[in-house]
């Protein structure tokens, strides 16, 4: 066989792969690949300035390395004793708000889905209203029943210490503004539910609390995934009620976001390495979460 007509077969052959790939696959890659580097440029970019002097942040590009002479993780050092109160904090409110919204959100959208009531539409459109209702609007209400009305710290004086008193405040503002939204998204995977199957849970005598607890509740461990994801990571970015309700950087009960606000200014100017540290560890549980509930919320995306 002679060199042409091998090389005639060679060329046939990656035509071929080439049709077979598609320019609508090669399109995809290409799309995937950019959108990533966008997205990675910027987290790139914080990395680098956290761990450069302040020298070197005025002497270098933001996405550029620091170089030997201008590298330090002092910024990290500092960030992590400034915030790690601030984090624990954030911790203990979040996590039992988030657990709180999601098992109440369930519930709701059980009664208001599978359960046949008098009522129940107008009870939902009370519950996307909730949704709609922005955190400008009852800042002051809000402020004036914890502060003339519950006064947690007064009441409970002998239970808890003002620290903590005013985390139970914030906890018990996120469930309640965090219910309306979790109880959307389990009522739509409910009305995808099979009917049958609670029919005859029904005709075997099973009570309302019992269907829920043997046949709705195991079928919505995908969906309690993604709203705990998307709770968590509400909550613990949540800025605007910690400062309403906490008000001060150096209250005992003060958030890693409302620290983080007044990281790294000072009459001299803005910190910028320290402040890039102080974010990427206040993102570190958010991203935990998703990494830890990844598989769960691909499912639960997907009902």
């Amino acid at each position: 066989m002679s060199e042409e007509t091998l090389s005639a077969g060679s060329r046939t052959d990656d035509e071929g792969l080439l049709e077979g790939v598609g320019f609508d696959r090669i399109l995809l890659y290409v799309t995937i690949v950019g959108l990533a580097i966008v997205y990675l440029i910027p987290i790139e970019s914080g990395l680098v300035t956290s761990i450069k002097t302040s020298d070197a942040v005025g002497n270098t590009q933001p996405f550029a390395p620091p170089g030997p002479t201008g590298a330090t993780v002092e910024s990290w050092t500092f960030a992590f004793d400034a915030l790690a109160q601030g984090m624990v904090n954030s911790l203990i409110f979040t996590v039992p708000a988030t657990i709180l919204c999601a098992v109440f959100g369930s519930m709701a959208a059980y009664g208001l889905t599978l359960v046949d009531w008098r009522g129940q539409v107008a009870v939902f459109v009370l519950f996307i209203a909730g949704i709609f209702i922005p955190y400008q609007a009852v800042i002051i209400p809000l402020t004036q029943f914890w502060s003339n009305i519950a006064m947690l710290d007064h009441r409970l004086g002998l239970l808890l210490t003002p620290r903590f008193a005013t985390i139970l405040e914030l906890i018990i503002t996120h469930t309640a503004y965090g219910i309306p939204i979790c109880t959307l998204l389990f009522r739509s995977q409910y009305k995808t539910m099979s009917w049958e199957m609670i029919e005859a849970a029904k005709l075997d005598g099973a009570s309302v609390w019992r269907i829920y607890k043997r046949i709705v509740l195991p079928l919505s461990l995908p969906m309690f995934a993604v709203v705990f994801i998307f709770q968590f990571t509400q909550i613990w970015n949540e800025f605007l009620f910690s400062l309403t309700l906490i008000g001060s950087v150096n209250d005992p009960a003060a958030s890693a976001t409302l620290i983080l606000s007044g990281l790294g200014t000072s009459l001299e100017g803005i910190d910028y390495p320290l402040r890039m540290a102080g974010a990427l560890l206040t993102a570190l549980p958010t991203l935990a979460v998703y990494l830890l509930f990844a598989d769960e919320f691909a499912e639960g995306v997907r009902v």
